[in-house]
């Protein structure tokens, strides 16, 4: 237990040290950092006995974050570039895309086998706002349209099925919310913010911190132990 509390703190302290590295420029260091909370997490979930597609999942979200930071993915450094389908911000954005698609997939697999019974409203709201995705994302993406498209579902599909958990994994649930809302302010800041504005920087802020406290929330949710691990139970 002690631990999981040490990589845990680490989690929360690197996650907090690459708060202000949001806007920077890509570096080695900065990749380590970001890359650094969902690698504990996943050590976190596999010294806890976690299922192995939750630990499958924490590992590649770790190297998605890897990958959107190597070229400045994620600051919309060379975004123009990844419209047009060009550069080696194509390649590490793919990657990332691909990472993090993998890891929906795997929670959705993981959540599946949870499901009593599906939530109709949660998932005709997801249909609804991966329909919306078709007005306001899709056209902006240029080369990457095909790519986005299958990310919108994969995402969507996975929230739908953590909306439909029962009770006693609700914080699963609000994780992937969390997440949800991150990846929604992403897409947004990479492809249609002016970047080096403080509207793009203020979204770089807001995602990290809901990204880093979704997957939290669908860690101790499947681990199933928050009270032990803080000693409040």
């Amino acid at each position: 237990m002690m631990l999981e509390l040490v990589l845990l703190t680490l989690a929360g302290l690197s996650a907090l040290a690459y708060l202000p590295l949001t806007a920077s420029a890509p570096s080695m260091g900065r990749s380590g950092i970001k890359t650094l909370p969902l690698s504990l997490f996943a050590c976190v979930a596999l010294w806890g006995g976690g299922p192995v597609w939750l630990i499958a999942g924490l590992i590649l979200s770790a190297l998605g974050d890897f990958a959107l930071s190597c070229t400045g993915s994620d600051t919309r450094s060379d975004t123009e570039q990844s419209r047009t389908g060009s550069g080696s911000a194509e390649h590490a954005f793919l990657l990332g895309l691909v990472s993090f698609a993998l890891a929906h997939l795997c929670y959705a697999i993981m959540f599946w086998g949870s499901v009593e019974a599906v939530s109709w409203p949660a998932l005709a709201s997801l249909v609804v706002l991966a329909l919306s995705t078709e007005v306001w994302l899709v056209p902006y993406t240029g080369a990457l349209r095909g790519p986005v498209r299958g990310y919108v579902l994969l995402i969507c599909v996975m929230t739908g099925l953590a909306l439909s958990l029962p009770a006693g994994l609700r914080l699963a649930s609000l994780g992937a919310v969390l997440f949800l809302c991150s990846d929604l302010i992403l897409s947004l800041q990479l492809f249609r913010m002016r970047r080096n504005t403080w509207q793009a920087r203020g979204a770089g802020y807001l995602l990290w911190g809901l990204y880093i406290l979704g997957q939290g929330a669908i860690l101790f949710a499947v681990l199933g132990r928050f009270g032990e691990v803080w000693g409040l139970s």
